[in-house]
């Protein structure tokens, strides 16, 4: 019985140890695949790093920010037709730019392409309560991505020095974008604390900084452009804030 059992056993042992042995060519596939891995990720990081750089110094908080004559707040959603936590920050920001004295105007630009859903308005009404008189409030209806609010700032409503307002996460971008546009900007960096918005925020700017990059580099029309408005230029001579 012994002898029977030995080479079975010899077998079974043999077995097991080749089964810890990968072939050549599995482990050439697997190391291909962490390379092509690490590729992605570097390719992923190039442009918001690129953008990071490009915005400098050109970054900081309400209390840093320059005078300009025009705030623009970037939308970022709507709960139940209010102001997103993170979109109500950011007009929190702008209102006390306009109660300082550091900006006379905020253009508010947003998504309003179904009748459902208006940024804008949301955001005027928002900002009429919290004491920016509605007259020094400007809406732009087409601003379907930052790219887009970026060229109809500078090409429909004549803006062409601003301050930027939006979350640290989103900022680097908003302000690239908007000098690549034509824009003197400055952006304010809305502090939020780290939890699962935030952190989503974040990686989905790693995403959106590759069409960044190419809104930046080719420069397309925006989804809608239509004519000229003077809402600025009519709300800056309407007298002293």
């Amino acid at each position: 019985m012994e002898w029977f059992a030995g080479p079975a056993a010899a077998v079974r042992r043999a077995g097991r140890r080749l089964a810890g042995v990968r072939p050549p060519r599995a482990r050439r596939g697997r190391r291909r695949l962490v390379q092509g891995l690490m590729v992605a990720c570097v390719l992923a990081l190039v442009p918001a790093t690129w953008m990071r750089l490009a915005a400098g110094d050109r970054v900081g908080t309400t209390a840093e920010a320059p005078a300009r004559e025009v705030a623009v707040v970037f939308g970022a959603g709507l709960w139940k037709g209010r102001p997103t936590p993170y979109l109500a920050h950011r007009l929190d920001a702008a209102a006390e730019l306009y109660r300082t004295g550091k900006v006379r105007v905020v253009l508010v630009t947003g998504d309003n392409s179904r009748v459902e859903y208006d940024e804008p308005d949301a955001m005027r009404t928002y900002l009429t309560a919290h004491g920016v008189p509605d007259e020094r409030i400007v809406s732009d209806y087409a601003g379907f991505d930052s790219w887009d609010s970026c060229v109809r700032a500078r090409k429909i409503f004549g803006v062409d020095r601003a301050v930027l307002v939006s979350q640290g996460f989103h900022i680097h971008r908003a302000v690239t974008l908007c000098r690549s546009a034509g824009i003197d900007a400055y952006g304010v960096g809305v502090d939020e604390p780290r939890d699962a918005t935030w952190y989503y925020g974040g990686a989905r700017e790693l995403a959106a900084s590759g069409k960044a990059a190419l809104d930046a580099l080719l420069r397309p029309d925006p989804h809608f452009l239509g004519p000229e408005e003077p809402g600025v230029a009519d709300a800056l001579a309407s007298g002293a804030p």
